[in-house]
C-alpha cells in the first residue's frame, strides 16, 4: 500500500486502533475540502496497533477534543514535507458541546441553547462529570 506524504497540513498519529473513524466525526472532517487519509490497523511497537489519519490542509485542529477522545494521539504538524512541531495531548480539564448530558433532569435537557460543559473529574479512569448536574460521562 502506497500512502502519499502531505507537503502542508496535520498527522494525528498513536490513534488507538478502529477509532479513527469516531475522531474523523468528532473534528468535522467531512466539511474539508482536502485529501485525508484514514489509516487503520496499522502495525505498531509501541501499541501493537493503532491509527493514523492524515490531513492534507492547514486545518485547526481541536486539541481538547483529541484528548478528551484518546489523550495518547500525537499531533505533528507538517509544512513543506517536514515536521516542524509535534503535540504530545493532556486529558483537558473542562470540555464544552463534546458530549451531550444525558440526565433528563438536567438544566441542558430544559435549555437547549445552554453549553453541554464537563468537567474532569477521575482522570484515571477517564471520567468526566456535567458541570450543572454532575452525571458522570466515561470516555473509554
Amino acid at each position: 500500500m502506497n500512502i502519499d506524504s502531505i507537503k502542508n497540513g496535520i498527522v494525528l498519529d498513536h490513534i488507538t486502533a478502529g477509532t479513527a473513524m469516531r475522531l474523523y466525526d468528532a473534528l468535522g472532517l467531512d466539511d474539508l475540502d482536502c485529501t485525508i487519509a484514514i489509516i487503520k490497523n496499522v502495525k505498531s511497537n509501541k501499541m501493537g496497533k493503532k491509527d493514523i489519519l492524515k490531513i492534507d490542509n492547514d486545518f485547526k485542529v481541536d486539541l481538547d477534543v483529541l484528548g478528551y477522545l484518546d489523550p495518547n494521539i500525537t499531533v505533528s504538524i507538517i509544512r513543506d514535507g517536514k515536521t516542524i512541531e509535534k503535540q504530545k495531548l493532556d486529558m483537558p480539564k473542562q470540555i464544552t458541546n463534546v458530549e451531550r448530558c444525558k440526565n433528563p433532569r438536567c438544566i441542558t435537557s430544559v435549555e437547549q441553547d445552554l453549553d453541554n460543559i464537563f468537567y474532569l473529574a477521575n482522570p484515571e479512569d477517564r471520567i468526566y462529570r456535567c458541570l450543572y448536574c454532575d452525571s458522570k460521562v466515561e470516555n473509554k
